[in-house]
């Protein structure tokens, strides 16, 4: 994931956090703390799988 791929989607959790707080809804509110916890996971899991990709092709072990 490049960077403008993750900071758009951070920005959109986020905006969706505020946007729950500011109509006073929840579930609003909670999706959007979960879906960029989401965002994060996804990020370090596809950096981790580069870094084991590049490893493997550089014939190392982590």
């Amino acid at each position: 994931m490049n960077p403008l791929t993750y900071w758009a989607l951070i920005a959109l959790c986020v905006g969706v956090e505020i946007w729950g707080q500011a109509a006073d809804v929840r579930d609003l509110t909670v999706t959007g703390f979960f879906a960029g916890l989401g965002v994060v996971a996804v990020h370090r899991l596809l950096h981790r799988a580069d870094r084991c990709q590049e490893f493997a092709e550089a014939g190392e072990e982590l």
